[in-house]
């Protein structure tokens, strides 16, 4: 399958309409439809590009798009251009930040070049471009993921052509230290994000807990990242009796999985950052079992742990002064013969007794066992949770956006900052104390379920309850881990959500 790993990139100062290519991609804001650089390419190609402009109605809205042969006009073997919209709306604040606007055009630029066969594609970032550097990096991972597919499953694969090389232009400075910094890391993220769909992607049987703990145990060997794992009888050892409940129905064996970064010297001893994601990685729902088409998308429930790991991959390359760890516990949520069930009562790792009402609220209850071992653990300084966990943040805030909840402080702060410059959206809901209540139980301390409303944060209030007072936050992704239809760099299925905001989170945090 063609991998972001396998496509050669580089950043250029040279004309754009000069450069030898199979596909050449202009993105034009609105305002720069008939600006110097379109009539030049129409000079180029004998008045053919402004008659194709006014016949197919191109006015650089955005998303819209406009592709000529050059018939040996052009060392490009077809020029596309992509619409941004209006150069005032694509600068504009939240979601827009993080050049979002030219990663979507650049994805969708790199999915016409697969469409159309061609091996080589550059990009022209749009006229006027303030910071040539952050546009750059939004175009390398634009373009990249905007080439993945995932083909594992597919018997005639290896049959079409692959982008191979793809070159961003710049009006200046290609080489300058800036420029070439973001175009590497842009490939970076890029090759992070698709590793992590690569993994959400998977069937069921193919990414068991086993298989996801050998594959976070590869990806640490390959990137010098320390990695520990920990099978059933070590996960009873600690305690952890909400994990080893989940795990009952199913007859795969759960892991504790801890991949750590930590620099040399003075840095080491210095507060974490901890990473923790929610790893089922298939959700029947339990003996509270789903109907058959509330299943067919659980073999992404394990899309939290992929992103935090995926993270970890870029971490080892921006080796940050302070430890940052990846811990994530992997099991199945199956309705065995011993299969916990509604009515019992877990002893979490805390202490604390949790009633189950509904079985197929388990994630939290595997995130709140580990989580509160991160905690006790790790010391850490910053802990963010990401997490597959309700379909009521679905309903809150739709299929592209996820919700953050915890307290007030850097953290929370620091995830909404980060997200921005990501460009992915996040949005933050509130830990409404009045719906803590729902959690009460009769028969222990707490429950694992509230009422169907407010469900997102009263799950929220669940997690919190393990983390204590842990500076901490809880990314829930249910609705952008997976997406319906392709849009710019989205691909249908595993998005590899929260790679790129838990990086810059990475960056920015002041250890």
């Amino acid at each position: 399958m063609p991998q972001p790993a396998d496509i050669a990139v580089q950043s250029t100062g040279t004309d754009a309409l000069s450069l030898s290519t199979d596909v050449l991609a202009l993105l034009v804001h609105a305002e720069d439809v008939g600006g110097s650089r379109l009539r030049a390419l129409d000079r180029n190609l004998d008045g053919n590009l402004f008659q194709a402009i006014e016949a197919e109605r191109f006015e650089g809205k955005a998303g819209q798009e406009l592709t000529l042969a050059t018939l040996g006009r052009l060392r490009a073997g077809k020029v596309v251009l992509v619409g941004l919209g209006s150069r005032k709306k694509a600068a504009a604040p939240w979601p827009q930040d993080g050049r979002e606007a030219v990663r979507l055009a650049a994805g969708q630029a790199a999915r016409i070049a697969g469409k159309a066969g061609a091996t080589t594609l550059a990009l022209a970032l749009p006229e006027k471009e303030e910071d040539e550097a952050h546009a750059a990096r939004a175009a390398v991972e634009g373009a990249l993921l905007g080439a993945y597919t995932f083909e594992h499953y597919k018997t005639d694969a290896r049959k079409k052509a692959r982008l191979a090389g793809f070159t961003v232009a710049v009006s200046g400075g290609a080489r300058s230290a800036p420029v070439k910094a973001a175009v590497e890391l842009g490939r970076e993220i890029a090759v992070a994000v698709a590793w992590a769909r690569d993994l959400v992607n998977l069937g069921p049987a193919d990414c068991t807990p086993e298989k996801l703990a050998d594959a976070a145990r590869e990806l640490a060997k390959k990137a010098g990242l320390a990695c520990e794992i920990h099978g059933p009888d070590e996960i009873a050892e600690l305690g952890m009796g909400m994990f080893l409940g989940v795990t009952r129905g199913s007859a795969e064996p759960a892991r504790l999985v801890k991949v750590s970064w930590t620099p040399k010297g003075a840095g080491a001893k210095k507060r974490p950052v901890v990473l923790v994601g929610k790893a089922i990685t298939f959700d029947s729902g339990g003996l509270s079992l789903k109907p058959n088409e509330g299943m067919l998308h659980m073999n992404t429930d394990m899309a939290g742990s992929a992103a935090v790991l995926g993270a970890m991959r870029v971490v080892a390359v921006l080796k940050p002064d302070f430890p940052v760890h990846a811990v994530l516990g992997a099991c199945e949520n199956m309705p065995g013969s011993r299969a916990y069930k509604p009515s019992d009562v877990l002893v979490a790792y805390s202490g604390k007794t949790v009633e189950i009402t509904n079985t197929d609220a388990e994630g939290r209850l595997v995130l709140g066992d580990v989580i509160a071992w991160a905690a006790e653990t790790l010391k850490p300084a910053a802990m963010i949770d990401v997490a597959t966990l309700t379909g009521a943040c679905m309903v809150g805030l739709g299929m592209t956006t996820a919700g953050l909840l915890g307290p007030d402080g850097p953290v929370v702060e620091g995830v909404l900052a980060a997200a921005r410059a990501a460009g992915e959206e996040v949005w933050r809901l509130p830990l409404a104390e009045s719906l803590k209540e729902q959690l009460k139980s009769d028969r222990a301390d707490l429950r694992n379920a509230g009422d169907r409303m407010g469900g997102a944060i009263t799950a929220g209030h669940f997690l919190h309850t393990f983390a204590k007072d842990a500076p901490w936050a809880h990314l829930d992704i249910a609705g952008p881990s997976h997406s319906g239809k392709e849009r710019g760099y989205i691909p249908k299925a595993g998005t590899g959500f929260a790679v790129r905001t838990l990086v810059e989170f990475v960056r920015g945090w002041k250890g």
